[in-house]
Order: structure tokens, then sequence, then C-alpha cells
């Protein structure tokens, strides 16, 4: 009967029912984000870079509909060229009479998707040498840290920029050249991470129990350097997104795209810094800092959550 009343109630019948590995996990991961957003939404800096961030990516997604795709054709332009802010045309208009405005908005998606692409790219170029030659140890980790060090003191742009010389003007030449220059850093950071997970006891434990390279760095030190991964992530997009305005600026972006560096292109070419047409060069000028600020408050923010010895200001 005892029994029997035990096994009642391990079925359920005789009080709550175990919940499954899955629930629980799943109910730790929950209650880990909910710790993190705490802690997050503390920093009054974070805060305002993610409120600043959810509004342009609002905006990006909604530039279909508060600019249609006329507003970025040469032919099709409603005014004239170089207009000054007025009710009509809120920042004016470009040297072909478009709305500047509806411009921005149309750079937007685009600056948002290299900075995006470029930096995922990059990071995860960044982690895969980092952890493999933390792990590997030995002439691998030598000779893969020695070609990490060389593209650290070689000038990213200048990198980038030869890339995209010899590649096809596009976004994808764009965010390639990007994400090839740009990993080093994360990798020195996600190896010494990673040696540092490797010293714990229970790498040792895994490798007698048969545990394999593949193993040991997918289950064990991945996760443990994902938050790293992520902080590093918000901070290289920024770098990024000026990156690719820098090459748009230079005349080694996609032509056939609007884009923040290339607003900045073609007011460069139409003489806006000389005639005092501010309205021009200034919007796309203030929406890149801005991002880019946002970007790096987001990324600062996450660092000190997730490392708190830091002592990231609030």
């Amino acid at each position: 009967m005892t029994v029997h009343e035990t096994k009642d109630g391990a079925t359920g019948r005789g009080g709550a029912a175990p919940r499954s590995a899955r629930a629980l996990a799943r109910a730790r991961r929950l209650h880990a984000l909910a710790r993190f957003w705490r802690q997050y939404r503390s920093h009054r800096g974070g805060v305002f870079g993610l409120a600043v961030l959810v509004v342009i990516a609002l905006l990006a997604l909604a530039a279909p509909l508060l600019a249609g795709e006329e507003s970025r054709s040469v032919t099709d332009a409603t005014g004239r060229a170089l207009e000054e802010p007025s009710g009509e045309f809120l920042l004016g208009t470009d040297q072909f009479g478009r709305d500047v405005l509806a411009l921005l908005l149309w750079g937007t998606r685009v600056s948002l998707m290299v900075g995006l692409l470029a930096a995922c790219l990059s990071v995860a170029i960044g982690a895969l040498v980092g952890i493999t030659a933390g792990h590997f140890k030995g002439w691998y980790a030598t000779v893969v840290m020695r070609v990490t060090d060389w593209f650290l003191v070689m000038p990213t742009l200048v990198l980038a920029i030869a890339l995209s010389t010899v590649m096809a003007r596009s976004l994808w030449t764009t965010i390639l050249a990007i994400g090839v220059t740009t990993w080093p850093t994360t990798a020195r950071l996600v190896r010494a991470q990673t040696l540092a997970v490797e010293s714990r006891p229970y790498i040792e434990r895994a490798r007698a129990l048969g545990g394999g390279h593949g193993h040991i760095m997918s289950r064990h030190v991945l996760p443990n350097v994902m938050p790293l991964v992520l902080a590093q992530t918000t901070l290289v997009i920024s770098l990024a997104i000026l990156t690719e305005a820098t090459l748009a600026f230079l005349g080694l972006g996609d032509p056939t795209v609007v884009s923040w560096g290339g607003l900045l292109q073609d007011a460069r070419e139409a003489g806006a810094v000389s005639s005092g047409n501010w309205w021009y060069i200034t919007p796309p000028g203030l929406a890149i800092a801005l991002v880019a600020l946002a970007f790096t408050l987001c990324g600062r923010a996450i660092e000190s959550v997730l490392n708190p010895k830091l002592g990231v200001s609030r």
C-alpha cells in the first residue's frame, strides 16, 4: 500500500506532477532572461540606446509605407534641386530634387542591414578562430594567432578598401570586406575566455568520460563564451555601420542603393559643404553618429550586466 501510494504521488494523483527536464530548462532560461532584463534596465544609457534602436528599426521597416519606391527615383523626383527645408520637404531635397527625408528612411534599411550582417560575419569568424585556438593550442594556435596579430596591426579601413576595390561593387562585397577585416579583436577576446573555461575541472571530467573535441567546444566552451560574443556583436555593429558609411563616402559602395554613406558622398559631389546646403549633409551624418552611439551604449550595458567587475557607469 505504501508503494502504491508512492506511485500515485509520483504520477501526480497525490500531488503535483514532476516537471520534465525540458520544462525545467525552459524555466531556467526564462528566469535568466528576466534577471538579465532587470539588471539591464538599471543602466540608463543602455535603455536610451535600446529605445533609439527600436525607433530606428521601426522606421526602417516602415520605409516603404512612409516613403514610396518612387522617392528613390531620379527621373520621378517631385522637387527642384537643392531646395531648402519646407512644409513639403521637411529636410529639403538633393541635387536631383528628391526628398532627403525619404532617402534617409531608405538609407536606414541598407545601413542597418549591412551593419548587422557584417557584424555577424565578423563575430562568427572571430569566435571560431578564438575557440579553436584556445582549445587546440600548440602549433595551430601559434600560427592562427600570428595571423590574427597581422590583421590587428593592419589598418582595418585600408584592408576593407583594398577588398572593395578588387571586387564587384555591391552590398555583399561591402559586407564581406567589413566582416573579414574586423574579426581579430573578437578572436583575441574569445581565445582568452576559452583558455579560462578549459582550465576548469569539469572540462577535465568531460575528457575523462570520453568527450571529444567537438563535444567540449560546442557543449561546454561555446555556451560560456556566448555572453562575451553577444556583447562584442553589439560593439562591432557600430564599427560596421561606420565602416560602411566610410566606404560609401569614398565611392566604394553599391551605387544602385541608397545608404547614409552614399548620401554623404552625393552631398560632397554636389558641393553641399561649400554651398552651405546643410540640410543635405547633416541628417545622414547625425543618423550615423546616433546609431553608432546607440549600439555602443547597448554594448557597454550588456558588458556591465554580464561582467559586473567592469564597473561600467549607469
